[in-house]
């Protein structure tokens, strides 16, 4: 896996050097999700539950053991059933060929200046990945798509409905709680809603205006846009079985192995990794 170091503005680090970054910064190898929660998640999954699901509607029917020898072969979770609680892992050289998928992907929609749209989840943790993303395709050449503007979603929550609205920075979706006077700019709400990506295809699509040909995101947005036929790339952390199941059936492109919730610093090399083998480095 290993590659040649590459110095100066905009380098990637080697693979040998990400993968030790990877398993210190615990983006893989022994890794926070707790063992219950995973299993939980394919539990819930299996039982098509909308929280789980993503937006993904399964072509067959997945017990909570297919999950589980899913996750395994794709992540490199425990593949024992009896491993009931503590801790798990994400195995790094599964996360590194995923990201050399990942970054083709990239690089091929990037080399044909496709409509893209990036949109996340996780704004708290991965705006500042997905940022430096859609700043470099718009530098190649690729129209980055902010169709919807403010547009107000409602999605169902553990609190139950809740209105949300539609934001950008940089280029990348996510999801906002309305302004309250005299408040501060909130970074975006946690969401696995597929709701949004479906709301901003459809407004692109009344306009008139292009569709992206890749949509790169995470929950809600890649499995949401998967499901309606859209190439579709991002990561996903263990207790997100419905991207790895999108991409066992065909649905998502690329799944990448990871832990979504560190610092939103230690993504900064996997950004760099994937613009210097995308050839997207500036």
């Amino acid at each position: 896996m290993d590659g040649p170091v590459v110095g100066g503005p905009g380098g990637g680090p080697s693979a040998r050097v990400l993968r030790e970054h990877l398993v210190a910064a615990r983006l893989a190898g022994p890794v926070a999700t707790p063992r219950e929660k995973n299993l939980t998640s394919y539990r819930l999954f299996a039982a098509r539950d909308p929280r789980f699901t993503l937006g993904v509607e399964p072509d067959r029917a997945w017990s909570e053991g297919d999950v589980l020898r899913l996750m395994a072969g794709r992540c490199g979770v425990c593949a024992d059933p009896a491993h009931r609680s503590g801790g798990d892992a994400i195995d790094p050289d599964r996360t590194l060929r995923a990201l050399d998928a990942f970054a083709e992907r990239l690089g091929a929609a990037a080399a044909r200046r496709a409509p893209v749209l990036f949109g996340t989840g996780h704004p708290h943790r991965l705006l500042d990945f997905y940022g430096a993303l859609a700043d470099a395709m718009s530098a190649a050449g690729c129209p980055v798509l902010t169709p919807a503007q403010g547009r107000c979603v409602d999605i169902t929550t553990r609190f139950g409905l809740r209105t949300y609205n539609l934001a950008y920075v940089r280029g990348v979706a996510f999801m906002q709680k309305p302004q309250v006077e005299g408040a501060g700019c909130e970074p975006g709400a946690h969401t696995h809603s597929p709701l949004p990506v479906r709301v901003v295809l459809g407004a692109a699509a009344e306009a008139g205006g292009p569709l992206p040909e890749l949509v790169v995101g995470d929950h809600g947005w890649v499995c949401g846009a998967g499901q309606l036929g859209i190439e579709a790339i991002g990561p996903a952390d263990t207790d997100d079985p419905a991207v790895f199941v999108a991409e066992a059936e065909g649905k998502v492109s690329v799944a990448v192995p990871l832990d979504d919730g560190v610092r939103s610093d230690d993504y900064l090399p996997l950004t760099r990794y994937v613009l210097n083998r995308a050839c997207l480095s500036p």
